[in-house]
């Protein structure tokens, strides 16, 4: 959601700047504030309801991990998102501008700014008007909740999911070698089960139409309001009136692909959505509670 509150801007510009202008107002009919506007909010990404996205879903099927940018770059471009660490060491969850990571042994760490990221997807958050989403007794049954509250089908949503969950089910992808595939590193991932516990949910809605760039529907990671567990959410239930739901429609998406040797020499030609849909949804080793046996 963009905030419409305009203020007046005097500057000096080049002659051939000025030139370009008036060339683009009389060829598209727009208005100089109007193209001046768009310009500098693509500039300087100071505009609502933008996806930032770094590199594909699809280079991760294909074993592209190799970590291309700083998780100082991505605070850049977004405070509240998800993705992972290099060589797929854990799930990243951003809650209020603050980069998490959850580590395959169940641990969290606010990561530093130099920490490195293959894969991330991140919004300045300016969401609606909270809403309650009342029992939900699944994922699925989440997912048709939120689907009530989507007005169409062609564009991105963003949320954010706070408050008490009768029970989480997460995994969290172990570390690997560089060029191993997702669904091979995926096999390989520990689950965590979290009962009675508070958190938020972090995560988007994807249009099926961007299948080999992003995760198609829902996608969500989970974080502990203690932020001391958490992950990639499998599952979930809660009580009527526990959850607490933000959600932003996001019109534009900003995509980064990296200049890794990986990223360049990889073939990703292929369609790889049934194999990062098999991923995302593939069963691990259980592990209890952490902190719990």
């Amino acid at each position: 959601m963009y905030d419409p509150t305009t203020v007046p801007l005097s500057c000096r510009i080049p002659e051939a700047v000025k030139r370009a202008l008036d060339d683009r107002r009389r060829t598209s009919g727009e208005t100089v504030d109007a193209i001046v506007e768009r310009a500098l909010v693509e500039h300087l990404q100071a505009g609502w309801s933008t996806l930032f996205q770094v590199s594909t879903a699809g280079a991760l099927v294909e074993g592209v991990h190799e970590g291309a940018v700083s998780v100082h770059f991505l605070k850049r471009h977004g405070d509240l998102g998800l993705g992972t660490f290099t060589n797929l060491d854990g799930e990243m969850v951003v809650v209020d501008g603050h980069c998490h990571q959850v580590r395959s042994d169940g641990s969290v760490r606010e990561v530093d700014d130099a920490e490195r990221s293959p894969y991330a997807v991140l919004t300045r958050f300016n969401p609606d008007a909270p809403i309650a989403l009342g029992a939900c007794s699944g994922v699925a049954d989440l997912h048709k909740r939120l689907d009530a509250r989507r007005t169409t089908d062609n564009l991105f949503y963003a949320y954010r999911i706070d408050g008490l969950f009768e029970f989480v089910r997460t995994r969290a992808v172990p570390k690997v070698e560089e060029g191993t595939r997702l669904l091979a590193a995926a096999a390989k991932q520990p689950e965590f089960d979290f009962h009675d516990v508070r958190g938020t949910l972090v995560g988007f809605w994807s249009p099926g139409y961007v299948k080999v760039l992003t995760v198609p529907g829902y996608h969500f990671h989970f974080l502990t309001e203690d932020r001391k567990a958490g992950g990639h959410l499998l599952d979930c239930r809660a009580d009527d009136r526990a959850l607490t739901a933000r959600i932003e429609r996001e019109a534009n998406l900003r995509i980064a692909l990296p200049e890794t040797a990986a990223f360049l020499k990889a073939d990703l030609s292929r369609d790889g959505s049934a194999e990062l849909d098999q991923a995302e949804k593939q069963k691990g080793d259980r592990k209890p509670e952490p902190g719990k046996s």
